[in-house]
């Protein structure tokens, strides 16, 4: 064989091995959107859960306390706007704004002694502390498939075939402003 032949072998090899890897980095992000896409979507599986728990749970607790018009106005505002958003940027300011609102409600019913006696109120407490704790762990699954994306889609090469096809970065679900101070609860 002549060095004309072995180097044009050599070149197309090289060039099939080049192709291999773009479309394999490009499978590659394609099946990791899709794992944010999913994990977002289990997060607001669980967001509706607590959206459709909150009705029954303020109309439990209303009656008992109708001088906290306040903390249910809250509510009420957050829960609108949850239904309103459509971008994640949205979405998750809207949750935070209602799991900041569910909070002022959590503390006042501590206030509420003859609350805590009721059982349809004690059920839909459980059940909302039990929704809090499933959008939690989705929430971290959420972040985590997304920590994954972002440094696929940072690194290189990839990040040149992430731009050429508008692989963008993707948004971690964060806690809202002022989530790192407990709220008080008063037993007076």
């Amino acid at each position: 064989m002549k060095k004309g032949m072995i180097a044009l072998i050599v070149v197309v090899v090289v060039i099939i091995g080049l192709i291999a890897s773009v479309f394999g980095s490009y499978n590659t992000l394609v099946s990791l959107d899709e794992e944010v896409n999913t994990q977002w979507a289990n997060v607001e599986s669980k967001l509706q859960r607590r959206f459709d728990l909150i009705p029954n749970l303020v109309e439990s607790v209303k009656g008992a306390m109708a001088q906290e018009k306040e903390v249910f106005g809250a509510i009420a505002d957050a829960r609108a706007k949850m239904a309103g958003a459509r971008s994640v940027d949205e979405k998750v300011e809207a949750s935070n704004q209602l799991e900041g609102a569910l909070g002022r409600l959590l503390v006042v019913t501590e206030n509420y002694p003859e609350l805590k006696s009721n059982q349809n109120v004690t059920g839909l407490m459980d059940e909302l502390a039990g929704t809090e704790n499933r959008i939690s762990v989705e929430r971290d699954r959420y972040n985590e498939v997304v920590r994954k994306y972002n440094s696929k889609v940072r690194s290189f090469p990839t990040n040149l075939l992430a731009g050429i096809f508008n692989f963008d970065q993707r948004p971690y679900f964060e806690a809202t402003q002022g989530a790192e101070t407990a709220p008080q609860v008063n037993f007076q």
